[in-house]
C-alpha cells in the first residue's frame, strides 16, 4: 500500500509537518495552488528571549500567484535569517553540534522563488532527522480538478492508496470522493507530543523544527511520533 501527504511548502515548518513527511511513502508539496498571505508559506515562530516571533522571507506577489510563482523580496533575507537565529539560539544546548549544518543550509539559499527554497530546506531538514521519505512537487504531475478532485487527482497520479491528510482538512475534504476510488483516507493526530527542554519561558510547541533540532540536536526524533532519533548527527551537503 502507498501512502501519500499533500501539503503546501512551508517555509521552515514545525514538528508536525516533518512527522506527516515521516509517515507516508511520498509527500507532495502542494506548490501550484493560490499564495495565501500571513500564512505559513514564508514565515515561521522561533523562541526569543523567551517570546515567539516571527521569521519572515520577504517575497512579491499578487493575488494570482500560486506558491512556485513567488519571488523574494530582499537578496539577503538568509544572511539576516541566521543571524537571528544564532542570536537566538546560541545558548541552546544543541547549537554547537547543529550550527554548521543550519548555517550551510542558510548559506545555499540563493534561489529567487520561495517554493524552491522551502522545498530545499524540507529536503535538507528531513535528511538532517533521517527521514527517508520521496519528496516532490505538484507541479511535477498532470492533473486536474477543484478543491477535494483536485487533491484525489494528485493521489490518483501519484499511484497512492491511501491519503494522510492534516486534521484541517476535515472541514472540506470529501472522503466520498476517495472512497469511490478505493482510496482509503487517513488524518494526522497532532495530539500527545511530549515536551523538551526550551530556553526559557513557558514551553511552546507550534515553533519551527529548527528550535527542537536547537535544543536537542540528533535526540530530536525522541520528541516525535514517526522520527527515530539519530545515531550521529553527520554533516549533510544541502542541494540546490
Amino acid at each position: 500500500m502507498k501512502k501519500v501527504a499533500i501539503l503546501q511548502s512551508n517555509y521552515i515548518p514545525w514538528k508536525g509537518y516533518f512527522d506527516i513527511i515521516a509517515a507516508v511513502d511520498e509527500f507532495i508539496l502542494y506548490d501550484d495552488v493560490q499564495f495565501t498571505t500571513r500564512d505559513w508559506r514564508n514565515r515561521n515562530k522561533i523562541k526569543v528571549n523567551g517570546q515567539l516571533q516571527w521569521l519572515t522571507i520577504p517575497v512579491n506577489h499578487s493575488r494570482s500567484d500560486r506558491i512556485c510563482d513567488v519571488k523574494v523580496s530582499f537578496g539577503d533575507w538568509n544572511i539576516k535569517h541566521w543571524k537571528t537565529l544564532q542570536m537566538s539560539y546560541g545558548r541552546a544546548s544543541a547549537f554547537r553540534d547543529t550550527a554548521e549544518f543550519v548555517g550551510e543550509m542558510y548559506q545555499s539559499a540563493r534561489s529567487a522563488y520561495l517554493s524552491e527554497i522551502n522545498t530545499e530546506f524540507i529536503r535538507a531538514i528531513s535528511d538532517f532527522l533521517g527521514i527517508g521519505t520521496r519528496i516532490t512537487r505538484s507541479s511535477d504531475y498532470s492533473y486536474g480538478g477543484d478543491k477535494s478532485e483536485k487533491l484525489l487527482a494528485l493521489c490518483k497520479a501519484a499511484g497512492a492508496d491511501c491519503y494522510l491528510s492534516g486534521p484541517a482538512a476535515r472541514s472540506y475534504l470529501d472522503e466520498s470522493l476517495f472512497e469511490k476510488e478505493n482510496i482509503k483516507v487517513e488524518w494526522m493526530d497532532y495530539s500527545g507530543y511530549p515536551e523538551y527542554t526550551q530556553m526559557d519561558s513557558l514551553f511552546e510547541h507550534g515553533v519551527s523544527i529548527l528550535d527542537l533540532i536547537f535544543n536537542t540536536g540528533n535526540s530530536a526524533g525522541s520528541f516525535m511520533k514517526f522520527v527515530k532519533p539519530t545515531a550521529n548527527i553527520a554533516k549533510l551537503t544541502v542541494q540546490c
